[in-house]
C-alpha cells in the first residue's frame, strides 16, 4: 500500500501526473484506471482511503492557512464543526468546504444584494419568520448543551435557506440570528452586527430566548385531489371543522377547473391530512 499526498487527490481521484512528479520512481508505473460516469478523458485512478491521524509520514497533512486564505477563518471553523460529532474520527475532504462557503455567502446576501446595497429593513416580522427563528434558537440551545456542533451548523444552513426563500431582510430576525451564530462564525457575525448599528460587540449581546408559542402549528397544508390526483394545496387553520374545510376547498378558484360541468360524487376530508373530491 502506497500513501499519496492528500493534496493530489480530488474527491478520491488521484492526479497521476502530479504523483509521478512527486515520486519519480513511479514514472514507469502502470496505473489501473476506472471508467467513471461522464468521464471523457479515458479513465481515472480511484484511491482507496481510511480514517487515520494526520501525519507527515502518511502525507495527509493539510495546511489550514491555505484554506483560511482561500475561504476565510469562519468557513474553516464551520467546516470543521460540520464534519461530524466531536467524538468521532472523520475523513478529511475539502470538497465539502465549498458548501459551507456558499452558506457564508448566502448569509451575507440577507444583508447585502448582488450590487452590494445594504438591504436591511425595520419592517414588522411575521409568523413564518418568527417560527424559523425560534426553531433555530431551540435547536442551537439543545445542540450546545450536547456539544453537537455539526447539527447546529446544519440548522443554521436550514434557517438561512428558509429566510432567503422568504426574502427576509428584517433587522429583528437577523440580529438574533447573528447572536446565535457568533460563537460559530465570529468574524462575519461581528462585522454584520456592527453594520446593524450596534456599538458593543456581539459577544456582549443577550442570547435570544426561545418562545414555544412561535413554533406551535396553527395551520396545516391540505393537498386537494380530484379523483385521486393532487391538483393544488390549501393552508387552513388546524382546528377548522370538516364541513368548513370542504366548503372552502370546493369554493376555491383552482377547484372550478376540475368540477365545472361534472357531478361531485363524494368529498373525503381527512382532518390535517388530505381532501379528495370524487367527480364524474
Amino acid at each position: 500500500r502506497i500513501h499519496a499526498d492528500v493534496n493530489m487527490v480530488d474527491n478520491d481521484i488521484l492526479d497521476t501526473e502530479a504523483f509521478k512528479k512527486w515520486r519519480p520512481e513511479f514514472n514507469d508505473a502502470e496505473f489501473i484506471l476506472e471508467d467513471l460516469p461522464d468521464d471523457k478523458a479515458g479513465g481515472k485512478y480511484v484511491c482507496g482511503w481510511e480514517v487515520e491521524k494526520m501525519s507527515k509520514s502518511k502525507h495527509n497533512v493539510v495546511n489550514p492557512d491555505e484554506l483560511i486564505e482561500k475561504y476565510g477563518a469562519d468557513t474553516f471553523r464551520l467546516y470543521e464543526m460540520f464534519l461530524g460529532p466531536l467524538e468521532n474520527h472523520k475523513p478529511w475532504d475539502t470538497k465539502g468546504i465549498e458548501g459551507v462557503y456558499r452558506f457564508i455567502k448566502k448569509l451575507w446576501r440577507l444583508f447585502y444584494d448582488e450590487n452590494a446595497n445594504y438591504i436591511i429593513t425595520d419592517e414588522k416580522v411575521d409568523a413564518k419568520e418568527l417560527k424559523i427563528l425560534h426553531q433555530t434558537i431551540n435547536k442551537i440551545e439543545q445542540d450546545i448543551t450536547r456539544f453537537s456542533f455539526n447539527t447546529a451548523v446544519s440548522q443554521f444552513m436550514i434557517c438561512v435557506n428558509e429566510l432567503t426563500d422568504l426574502k427576509c431582510h428584517k433587522k429583528e430576525i437577523l440580529e438574533n440570528l447573528l447572536v446565535l451564530l457568533s460563537s460559530y462564525a465570529p468574524h462575519i457575525s461581528e462585522e454584520l452586527w456592527e453594520k446593524l448599528g450596534n456599538k458593543d460587540s456581539v459577544t456582549y449581546a443577550t442570547f435570544p430566548e426561545f418562545k414555544e408559542e412561535y413554533v406551535k402549528e396553527n395551520t396545516c397544508e391540505y393537498p386537494v385531489s380530484f379523483n385521486g390526483k393532487m391538483r393544488f394545496k390549501l393552508e387552513l387553520p388546524i382546528d377548522m371543522p370538516k364541513d368548513e374545510v370542504e366548503k372552502i376547498a370546493l369554493g376555491h378558484e383552482k377547484a372550478q377547473k376540475w368540477i365545472e360541468g361534472k357531478q361531485i360524487r363524494k368529498v373525503i376530508v381527512v382532518p390535517k391530512k388530505i381532501i379528495n373530491v370524487v367527480v364524474s
